[in-house]
């Protein structure tokens, strides 16, 4: 068995009963598809993985958080729950160098510090629809491109990406994502939804889900960043603060 086959389980074992899904690539291919400016500075046949978190995360392991630790009121808490359990999946591995990833990591000019949707893409975690998947543009303006998962749809987030910096696998056979928006009429309505009424999540449901998010998480989500904390003091979702 392959290292990277035991990586692989260990991550799995420590997040898919957090609801959270882990695939694997290697740098190269990620690097290979952009421009040398979004590089990740890695030899190429090193090991990463994309982390997801599917519909069952806020249930499994967002809500037990929030029951067992007190937030910081400068971080998003949600981006307090993921750290806390790529922090665990390091103390799984002491011997192994991670350099994690979030998704909202930026370098000094703004630029993300990886194209999230990318690595999903050649993780084949879920397809990365653009533009250029689309035979006849009928569109004169920009378009931000989108991920669909072919269980959940719309219906997730990608969270973080690990890298095992000293972990090089040089013949490693690449999985490509599962194409389930075939039709080209399809992918427009798909890209129109996603950049015209996103709000709606409309876009979400491009394909048959199997799992979506609750009414609860989808209240949760769709409240402003800076409005959450006061949704889930009213929900009583928060970790008391001890008494002084």
């Amino acid at each position: 068995m392959g290292s990277h086959v035991q990586i692989l389980e260990g991550l799995q074992g420590a997040l898919q009963p957090q609801g959270f899904e882990v695939y694997l690539f290697q740098v190269g291919w990620y690097n290979d598809i952009l421009e040398p400016s979004f590089h990740l500075s890695y030899p190429p046949d090193t090991l990463a993985f994309v982390v997801l978190s599917a519909p069952s995360m806020f249930e499994k392991s967002f809500k037990p958080f929030l029951a067992q630790h007190k937030l910081h009121n400068l971080r998003d808490p949600i981006d307090q729950c993921v750290a806390h359990h790529m922090g665990l999946v390091k103390e799984r591995f002491p011997q192994r160098k991670i350099d994690i990833i979030y998704d909202y990591e930026l370098h000094p000019n703004r630029r993300p510090k990886v194209l999230m949707q990318t690595a999903a893409h050649v993780s084949g975690a879920a397809y990365y629809y653009q533009r250029k998947d689309v035979e006849q543009d009928p569109w004169g303006q920009r378009m931000f491109g989108v991920c669909v998962h072919p269980k959940y749809g719309g219906w997730f987030a990608i969270r973080a990406v690990l890298v095992f910096s000293e972990v090089q696998i040089p013949r490693l056979e690449q999985t490509p994502p599962i194409d389930c928006v075939p039709a080209q009429e399809d992918r427009i309505r798909l890209l129109e939804n996603f950049n015209f009424n996103w709000r709606d999540g409309k876009y979400r449901e491009v394909v048959a889900v199997e799992e979506r998010y609750s009414v609860e998480q989808t209240l949760y989500f769709s409240t402003p960043p800076a409005e959450r904390r006061k949704l889930l003091d009213l929900w009583g979702q928060v970790h008391p603060s001890p008494p002084c």
